[in-house]
């Protein structure tokens, strides 16, 4: 299991799932749309926070960005 492409997979998921764009969840979530591409591109770790943000912006509980399909 690759965790970080796991979330990143998710995080693209969740917000196509609300058809949201990449700068709309940024916006939403209070993070840089560039710093969503990192992460669904799988080049950024990210810190507790954020994803506690990143989970609140998606309408999800935070356990959800980090299951395996």
């Amino acid at each position: 299991m690759d965790i970080v492409k796991v979330f990143g997979l998710n995080v693209k998921k969740y917000r196509l799932a609300l058809g949201l764009s990449q700068e709309a969840l940024a916006e939403k979530s209070g993070l840089h749309r560039t710093y969503i591409s990192a992460i669904e591109c799988f080049k950024r770790s990210i810190a507790l926070e954020n994803i506690q943000c990143l989970a609140k912006a998606l309408e999800i509980e935070v356990y959800l960005l980090f299951m395996e399909d």
